[in-house]
Parts: structure tokens; sequence; C-alpha cells
């Protein structure tokens, strides 16, 4: 009996023991929790029920120049159903009422959503899509709709917002206004004055502190944010939108009659470089065109005999050539190193002036001119290319910008035909708004400015920043090339290559320009065109310089030419905006009197001064006219009715008394 006393001695003890060893290691796990890692245990708890929660920046719109608004964020909303939420008894209830509404608003069968929210239920799917893409009216209209308008615990609602950025104007100059693209959860800026000035636009996000209380839900620890969010500054763009729209469909028309692949154009202001339309359309495998990329900033190419404004004003500047100077086309073709020069015009145009040959875009005669002068010193001529900015970018705002190159004679790629090549616009590479900026120098009297798509950045009324116009080169070349540069760019219009362009109503000056850009490379045809046309109007006081480039259009009935391609739109775009906008209306000798005009309206007005004696017939008229015609009378008139007049109180041929009154009756 002692013996086993003293076992459960012992087994008591063991037991007391291990409780004493549990407390020492329960004592010690609650030191190192509330010493030695409080911190962090503390960190974690915070975590999970404070939380720091974003609140989105509103962002800034754009605008046109005229003030209409281009692009904007509106909110965007999701609806979907947490199908196990509701109690059987309120689905029951509901369901059929709740697929009524939906099918009355986004037009599918009731029977079909009655069906869906059934198995959604019987699938306990939390998480079924309603629809997408609404409008903020209709994600009320169905916030309201039997079920849902119990809530998200007791009606099921789900409720997603989104802001997404929308352009009132549509798809005109997209590509230039940029937009914003989804990929996965990542959201960036399209090129354009979107991503260029997504500082200014996309503002400051804020952030509060929100506590997490029952079923998930958080709710603000004070009034107050932590950071409140800044809202992102207006952005006011140079675009025209009266421009712009000209000039997006007078390319889009081109376009599509010659079955293109792409084209531009550029519409500009000369004096100061603000783009007023801007315009890039591709192709789609429907045949429909659309905004794709930004050509106009982006495509740099050859451009043909656009480049020879270029040879005329170094020949020029430097006195090695006239524009009175002849040489002798050859027939119409010329060689160097083997390679042959070809006007597109067979046989040549004989002995011509200079002048004559760039009105005519004779190639031979422009690399005979070129090559004769700076074949002993081609970098004196490539000097001058660089000179004038073509064979570095613009440095414009947008992201993208196309890379320019100029052929350097230290550079081992230069060869023996580099020159003449250059000469009519081969084997050089440019982007049309570069050539626009050098064409837009000429019209501008020297003075080259760099093209640019914003002017201001507000905040409300409030100027943040003002944009002015940024002078790349205040002297281009002497003043008395380019009256002579003026002089041929006219001729062209007038007697030259783009003498379909001409009108007597308004002048225009420019240059075209046929580009063989893809040799042997399409399909082994050899004949990827492009066509361009680079100028400004008026000719005389430039208001605008334009460039409009359409590349690879049909060659099936042999009209590839600029003249042909891309000189209607520009005349397109000229004609409308020298005649329909009402800044470019003006009526010259408006205070000049001319006799034979003065003489007759004495005569009227004399005639009109006398006073008629007789009551006129006024039987038939517009009682408002009537009316007119009889108190300028000095008669009283009381009308009764509406309409013309049926009976005259007063008959007609009555002599006239002042002051008495004549009753109308009215039909």
């Amino acid at each position: 009996m002692a013996v086993e006393d003293k076992n459960i001695s012992y087994r008591m003890y063991l037991v007391a023991f291990g409780i004493f060893l549990m407390a020492i290691a329960i004592a010690v796990k609650l030191t190192n929790i509330q010493w030695v890692e409080g911190d962090y245990y503390r960190k974690l708890a915070k975590e999970r029920t404070v939380r720091n929660f974003v609140i989105p920046a509103n962002k800034g719109n754009i605008y046109s120049s005229d003030g209409s608004l281009l692009a904007t964020s509106i909110p965007n909303y999701a609806i979907r159903f947490d199908a196990v939420a509701p109690k059987a008894e309120t689905f029951e209830k509901n369901v059929g009422s709740l697929a009524d509404s939906l099918a009355l608003m986004l037009g599918k069968p009731s029977s079909y959503y009655q069906n869906e929210l059934r198995r959604a239920r019987a699938n306990n799917n939390r998480y079924y899509l309603i629809s997408r893409d609404l409008s903020y009216t209709d994600y009320i209209k169905i916030k309201g709709f039997p079920l849902f308008k119990l809530g998200a615990y007791k009606g099921g609602i789900i409720v997603e917002q989104k802001t997404v950025r929308e352009h009132p104007i549509g798809k005109i100059a997209e590509r230039t206004i940029g937009y914003e693209r989804q990929t996965g959860e990542t959201s960036f800026e399209g090129k354009g004055i979107e991503w260029a000035y997504r500082d200014y636009l996309n503002g400051k996000d804020g952030n509060i502190l929100k506590q997490k209380i029952a079923k998930g839900q958080w709710k603000p620890i004070r009034d107050l944010n932590e950071v409140d969010p800044q809202d992102g500054y207006d952005v006011i763009s140079t675009i025209d939108v009266y421009i712009q729209d000209i000039a997006h469909h007078a390319l889009l028309k081109q376009l599509e009659e010659f079955e293109a692949d792409h084209g531009c154009v550029v519409v500009m202001e000369t004096e100061t470089g603000a783009v007023r339309a801007i315009s890039n359309l591709g192709r789609a495998k429907d045949g429909s065109y659309y905004e794709t990329t930004n050509y106009a900033v982006a495509e740099s190419h050859e451009p043909g005999s656009t480049f020879k404004l270029v040879d005329m004003m170094a020949l020029l500047d430097d006195k090695v050539a006239d524009t009175s100077t002849v040489y002798d086309s050859k027939g119409g073709v010329i060689k160097y190193s083997g390679k042959s020069v070809r006007d597109s015009h067979e046989g040549g145009y004989g002995k011509i002036s200079l002048a004559r040959g760039f009105e005519l875009s004779s190639n031979t005669v422009m690399v005979q001119a070129v090559y004769n002068a700076y074949k002993d010193e081609p970098s004196r001529f490539v000097n001058h290319v660089n000179s004038y900015g073509l064979n570095k970018k613009l440095n414009m705002d947008f992201k993208g910008e196309g890379r320019p190159y100029i052929p350097q004679p230290s550079n081992k790629s230069w060869s023996n035909i580099s020159l003449p090549w250059m000469a009519f616009g081969y084997g050089v590479s440019v982007t049309p708004m570069q050539t626009l900026a050098f064409y837009n120098a000429v019209a501008n009297n020297g003075v080259m400015v760099k093209p640019y798509f914003v002017s201001e950045i507000k905040e409300w009324n409030k100027t943040i920043k003002k944009i002015e116009t940024e002078v790349i080169n205040p002297r281009i070349c002497s003043p008395e090339t380019i009256l002579k540069l003026k002089a041929v760019l006219k001729n062209v219009v007038k007697k030259g290559t783009g003498s379909k362009l001409y009108s007597k109503e308004f002048s225009m000056a420019g240059k075209t320009g046929t580009a063989q850009v893809n040799y042997g490379r399409d399909g082994g045809s050899g004949k990827y065109y492009a066509s361009s046309f680079v100028g400004f109007f008026p000719a005389d006081h430039a208001k605008y310089s334009c460039i409009v480039v359409v590349h690879k259009p049909s060659t099936k009935n042999n009209n590839y030419y600029g003249a042909d391609v891309a000189g209607p739109v520009f005349k397109r775009i000229a004609q409308k905006i020298f005649t329909d906008v009402p800044s470019t209306n003006e009526i010259k000798n408006i205070n000049k009197k001319i006799p034979k005009q003065e003489s007759s309206y004495g005569a009227y007005y004399t005639s009109a001064q006398k006073k008629n004696e007789k009551v006129p017939n006024v039987k038939g008229m517009p009682g408002m006219d009537a009316v007119a015609l009889l108190e300028n009378l000095g008669l009283r008139v009381r009308a009764k009715g509406i309409g013309k007049v049926k009976n005259q109180s007063i008959l007609a041929g009555q002599e006239v008394v002042k002051n008495a009154t004549i009753a109308l009756e009215l039909l």
C-alpha cells in the first residue's frame, strides 16, 4: 500500500513539474511577444484592422484652342450579383421583376435574365456579371431595380466603379490627344498630349486611414484625409476643332479615293508654330481608316522632290547659282557613277532656268545644279542642310519622334552618288513635321519656329504655365533668298507641277513631291510611292503652312503624283479655311466709294423719302410686314388674329390721313 501511495506521489510531482515547465514556457513566450516581437505583432494587427486607402485624384481635361472639350474623365460602372447574399424568400419574391427590369434596359429577354440569375444562385456564384461599361445614369437606374435596391447584403448588388477617358469629338486627332490603354493591371498613356503632359494632367492621389469593422467593411478613422488629393490641371491645346475637322475629312476623302495605305496632314500657324490641325489615318483590314500611328511626328522617310527647296536655298544663299541660271535637262536622263537620274517627263525639258526647273520639279536640273556647285566640297552643301536643322530631331514633347538621317561626307557610308541623290530627295530621311517646319520658315520670312501642340496649362481660370513660341533659327537664310524662294513656290502652283491646284479666288504656294520609297520590296513591284504636297497660304502674307503626305496610293491609273494625290487635300483645306473661317474673312477696300454706286444709292434714297399718299393694298401680305408698311406711312394699326391679312378697314387707294387707325383682319 505504501509503495502504491509513493508511485501516486511521483506521478503528481511529475504532472506538477510538467505544468510548471508549461507555465514557464508560456511566460517566456508572452514576454517574448510583449517585449521582443511586440512591435512586429502590433504592426501586423494594425495592418489587418487599419489600412491606408488611396483617394484617386481627378484627372485634368484637354481643351482645344477654342474651348471645345477634347478629352475628359467620366465614371464607368460594372454591376455584378452576389447570388448567395439574398435570403431565399427575398430572392424568389423579386427575381421575376428584376429580370423584367434588366430586360427592358439591357435588351435581352426577361426569361434569359431570370434563368441566369437562378443558375448563379444554384451555383453559389458570388460574382455574376450583370453588365459593364455603364454610365452614371444607367448605374442609378439599375441600383433602383427590384432586389438590387435592397443593397449589397440583402439584395446582392455589387458595384464596381472606374474612371475612363473619353474623347467627345470622337476619333478625330486621337493619336495626337493620346489615350489610356489597359494591359492587365497596368495603365499607361498613349503617345500624345496625354503622355507628354501627364505630370500636369494626372494630379496627385490622396489617402485616408480606415479601420476594419464587421463583415469586411471599412470606415474612416477620422473626418480628415491623411493627404488630400490634388486634381490634375487642364491642358489647353493649339488644335482648332473647325480646322481639324476640315483637315481630317479632306485627308480621309483622298485616302479612300486612292485606296492608300496611310497618310497624314498637319496645318500650322505660320508665325507661332501652333499646330491647328493634325490627322493621321491608316487603313484597316476592312478598308476603313482610323487613327493608328502619329505618322506626322514618328515616320521618317525619303521625302522626294519636296527636298528640292533645300537645294534652292543653299544655291541661292551661296550665290553659286541664280534663279535665271540655265541648265540642259539632257533629254531627261543623266548618269552619276553609272546610276541614272531621270525626269518624270519623258524627254526632259530642254534648256531651262533653275527656277523653271524647280517649278517643273526637274530632277536632272536640280541634281546638276547641286552637283556642279558642290562636287568638290560636298560638306559645304551638307553643312547647309545641317544648319536648317534637318539632321536632328525637333525634340517635340511627344514620345516616339522619328529619327532623321542626313548622309555626312565624313561617314563611311558616303559614296559618289550621295550628293546627287540628296539633291532630289533620296538617300535622306526626314519626318513630315520637319519638312513642314522648314517650309514654314520660308513662309515666316526666314524665322524657323518649333511646332507645338499645347499653349497653356490651367487650374480653372488660373494660368499655371504658358507655352510660348520657340524660335529654332532666327534667320535660316538671307532675306533676298527668301523673296526668291517665295516667288518660285508661288509659281509651282501657278504654272508648275501644282498648276491643277491654282485658283484666282485665293493664293497658295508650295511644292509637290513624289518619292519611290521602297525599291523592289513591295511584292517585287517596286511601286511603293509617297505622294506629298507642302506649302503655305495665302501666298503673299502666309497665315498657315500645311503638309500632306499619302503613302502607297493605288497605281492602277498611273496617277500617284503629289500634285494629283496630296495636292487636292492641301487645296481643299486652304480653300475651306480661306473662305469659311471667320478669322480669315477680310473685305479689302471696304471703305472705298464707287461713284456709280453712290449715284444709284442717292437716287434710291431720294425716292424713298417721298411720302406715299395712298393706302396700299396689304391683303394677302403677312401680318408683320403689313403692320411695318402701314406704320411707316403714319397710320395706327390694330390687328386681329394671326397669319396673312384677309381684310383692311381703309381701302387701298384712299389718301393717307396721319395717325388714322386702320384695322387688319388676319387669318
